[in-house]
């Protein structure tokens, strides 16, 4: 399957096929709030359009989006319930799922599994394609400000999430996932976990919002694992994949 992938900014990207566009977490445009890829082609396509968002942090969740229906309203929201129970949407504007449930039409289903912070994070069956996009699903150890039992809980209820999508998937074609510097020491552990685990095709890095340099050095440990690393240098950025 050949497919466009857009980094739009921070964590939300948009897949394009032949026939649909799906665009996961926005939070802001390509070049301005609205302006940009989402605004001036994205939106205007004349293919299926779904709009996914995987939790309520307003970095994944703008609310912008419901007000796409007024320029074509025929788009398939997918949400995360905490987004309802935020009360930041109602129950008609979209289809709700939590970890264990899913969507599915004709096109594509979206099932949902764990996150280690809000939400889930979202597995995108296109065919038999699999396309992850974590969320918030990460290793969030913050060593610099937790104490060792509380970085080892933190891990272990990351690995156990890892786990559970393993059961199910051992080997996935496109995965999108948080690599913060924020989190100073072993700030890309997360993913590296991740690719050792689950055979990972094509891997992405989010969740920076534009400290392109510290996510690009994940370059060399995904190289490691047989893993193509995207390597990010600006928003608005296209790659064309052959999954």
């Amino acid at each position: 399957m050949e497919i466009k992938l857009y980094y739009i900014f921070h964590s939300c990207f948009a897949i394009e096929t032949s026939d649909l566009v799906i665009i996961v977490d926005y939070y802001k445009d390509s070049e301005q709030d609205d302006k940009g890829l989402v605004h001036d082609q994205l939106l205007k396509t004349q293919k299926k359009l779904y709009v996914l968002s995987t939790h309520a942090h307003h970095d994944h969740f703008n609310p912008e989006i419901l007000s796409w229906v007024t320029k074509r309203n025929d788009i398939q929201y997918i949400l995360s319930k905490d987004i309802l129970d935020a009360r930041l949407s109602k129950k008609e504007d979209a289809y709700y799922i939590d970890k264990g449930e899913s969507y599915e039409d004709e096109h594509l289903s979206v099932e949902a599994f764990g996150s280690t912070d809000q939400g889930s994070s979202f597995l995108i069956h296109l065919g038999n394609k699999l396309i992850f996009h974590a969320g918030d699903l990460n290793n969030w150890h913050w060593k610099a400000e937790s104490s060792p039992q509380e970085s080892q809980l933190a891990e272990e209820w990351y690995l156990r999430e890892l786990t559970d999508i393993y059961r199910k998937y051992k080997a996935i074609d496109l995965v999108m996932f948080p690599i913060d510097k924020r989190l100073q020491t072993d700030y890309y552990l997360g993913a590296k976990q991740f690719i050792e685990k689950i055979e990972t095709s094509y891997i992405a890095p989010m969740h920076f919002h534009e400290d392109y340099i510290a996510v690009n050095a994940f370059e060399a440990v995904a190289k490691e694992y047989d893993t193509q690393f995207l390597k990010l240098t600006h928003r608005g950025q296209e790659f064309d994949l052959k999954l």
